[in-house]
């Protein structure tokens, strides 16, 4: 699972508990500036990831880590797809994040609040 929070201009995407060891991963930091926008969708998940490299994948379980699908990156940190959250970036090593978090419709709220003030 993942925390996120915005903080001076940049969004903190926090991977907790064991998913940090699954993601090989434990914090993103982006600037407000290269994200896109941010969607909930929880049928991301039945959506071919690509190739996985690194990361962790087990069908119905989790998908954490870096995949590589039609020449883009895209981070995963996801085990109930339910509470995914897609966020769309620019000009970063990612293209996108897809995380879930534990309420998809205020992190969505809060990504766009903070475009808006940026």
């Amino acid at each position: 699972m993942a925390q996120i929070n915005v903080d001076g201009g940049r969004l903190i995407v926090e991977i907790t508990g064991m998913n940090r060891v699954w993601a090989l991963k434990k914090r993103l930091d982006i600037p407000l500036a290269h994200v896109r926008g941010a969607t909930a969708d929880p049928g991301i998940a039945m959506e071919p990831k690509g190739i996985r490299a690194p990361g962790t994948h087990f069908p119905r379980f989790i998908t954490s880590g870096t995949f590589y699908k039609d020449g883009e990156r895209v981070f995963w940190d996801v085990r109930d797809s339910s509470k995914a959250v897609v966020v769309e970036l620019a000009g970063e090593r990612y293209t996108r994040l897809v995380v879930q978090v534990d309420d998809p419709r205020a992190t969505v709220a809060l990504i766009e609040r903070a475009q808006h003030v940026s």
